[in-house]
């Protein structure tokens, strides 16, 4: 059985093929780079001290995998659903199911707290303004971005994510001179004496770096929205490995380096107590408005992020319904090619998360972070479970050669990092505030299997992946 062509996947499903190289690398930091860093960082480090810098480092490593495993599948079959296609294909169809329907329910709880983020930092301007109607705002605000065109879309979220990315740069860039060569410090270099000076690397001992994983793994949800984008990427074989690529790059640079610099400036204890490390760089350089700057780069970085989940739950739910496993009124498209009738879906999710900042403001972040999570390891577990039976068909069929992107280190690399998603799930048990999480998974779980069930029409591997163009699993 050949694989099909890759260039024909996205004509047969309607989509724009207008995304450019910058765009898609763009859409990975946009999804991988919100308030997580910003605004969840502060919370991670009073877990763990200085050695959170291992944490995010283990997890940055982790998820390079993951993504070296979904561009293996990418560049073969670039297709609109993903690892919710690839889940279908060749996990089980209720796997795909499950997972396309989870985006959805993902989408609801990422946006509730990236709204909440948003109105927390708004009211640094307006402290009376209302959560919930800053969140009203910005959702109206991101409607608008996702009704153009595709490559209008792609063009705002790159100067939406190179925002943050400058100011992550420049934060790296300025704090490195303070440690240094002391500069904004009048000319006393901070050094790095605090990273041990008050408790050592670990002063909250191993259990504490560990719980801290979690917490960890939140800052990272999105990167996969990079096999989104490739259905509407003109040259997939090479954009999309370069994107990848530069995954493990942009987790050296953007997480690993900014909170090196955070932990080696403050006193690790003291972060966040005074505002965001950010703002204390930037003031401390003499740049006026450093905390207004900062403020709008957080809000940036946040309307990025809903931004790039809109886009892909939209393209999560369009390819359900080619699938069979949504109703098919949901793979309509607009004059621009955008799959509008999905698109009202996800705002009406989005919504949701607007009423739960009006209901509940003050904890809507925390909470509805940790629901994420357990939706992000699902959909890590499935890319590598999907990758492991892809790659055995691929040998299977005595195609492994024809692979042109390779997951390193093959299978022994897809085990670490299932074993290691495995043990954050684990990890959320011990934590009250994240236990909330998996006493809502199992529930929501047997909602969508009832739902499958009843629903669902058994239609034959053949037929059901017509318009993806995957290929079907060896019975």
């Amino acid at each position: 059985m050949g694989t099909k062509n890759s260039s024909n996947n996205v004509e047969t499903e309607g989509l724009s093929r207008s995304l450019k190289n910058r765009h898609i690398q763009m859409i990975a930091i946009g999804g991988a780079i919100g308030v997580g860093l910003f605004y969840g960082a502060t919370g991670a480090i009073r877990s763990a001290g200085p050695s959170i810098i291992f944490a995010y480092l283990a997890v940055g490593v982790v998820i390079y995998l993951i993504m070296r495993a979904l561009g293996e599948m990418a560049v073969e079959n670039p297709v609109s659903g993903s690892y919710v296609t690839y889940a279908s294909q060749y996990i089980s169809p209720f796997a795909g199911f499950y997972l396309g329907w989870n985006a959805l329910l993902g989408m609801a709880a990422g946006g509730a707290a990236e709204y909440a983020a948003i109105g927390h930092y708004i009211q640094f301007w307006l402290p009376d303004f209302p959560v919930w109607v800053s969140a009203l705002f910005v959702l109206c605000l991101v409607i608008l971005i996702n009704v153009v065109t595709v490559k209008a879309y792609g063009e705002i979220e790159f100067w939406l994510s190179l925002v943050k990315v400058v100011a992550i740069i420049g934060m790296i860039i300025l704090g490195g001179a303070m440690i240094l060569f002391g500069i904004g410090n009048g000319g006393d270099a901070v050094g790095f004496s605090n990273l041990t000076n008050n408790g050592g690397l670990f002063p909250m001992g191993i259990n504490g770096w560990i719980l801290s994983l979690v917490l960890v793994a939140f800052a990272f949800g999105g990167v996969e929205l990079v096999g989104i984008a490739a259905a509407e990427t003109g040259d997939v074989k090479k954009t999309i490995p370069q994107a990848i690529n530069g995954v493990f790059w942009r987790i050296l640079i953007f997480y690993v380096g900014a909170i090196t610099i955070m932990v080696s400036l403050f006193d690790w204890e003291t972060i966040g107590a005074n505002g965001s490390p950010f703002v204390t760089v930037f003031a401390k350089m003499g740049i006026p408005g450093a905390a207004s700057i900062i403020n709008l780069v957080i809000i940036s970085a946040a309307i990025s992020a809903l931004n790039s989940g809109i886009y892909s739950v939209t393209r999560v739910l369009y390819s359900l319904s080619l699938q069979g496993k949504a109703p098919r009124f949901l793979s309509k498209l607009n004059k621009s090619k955008v799959p509008f009738i999905s698109l009202l879906i996800v705002i009406a999710s989005q919504l949701l998360g607007v009423l739960m900042n009006y209901i509940m403001p003050a904890s809507a972040f925390s909470v509805f972070s940790t629901i994420v999570v357990v939706g992000l390891v699902s959909n890590w577990l499935a890319i590598l479970f999907s990758q492991l039976k892809f790659r055995k068909i691929m040998i299977a069929n005595g195609e492994v050669d024809k692979l042109s992107y390779k997951m390193p280190f093959w299978p022994y690399s897809s085990y670490f990092a299932i074993a290691f998603m495995i043990s954050i799930i684990i990890i959320m048990a011990f934590l009250p505030f994240t236990r909330v999480a998996l006493y809502v998974a199992p529930v929501w779980t047997i909602i969508l299997f009832i739902s499958y069930k009843i629903s669902h029409t058994r239609i034959k591997d053949e037929t059901i992946f017509p318009e993806a163009g995957v290929r079907p699993p060896l019975s």
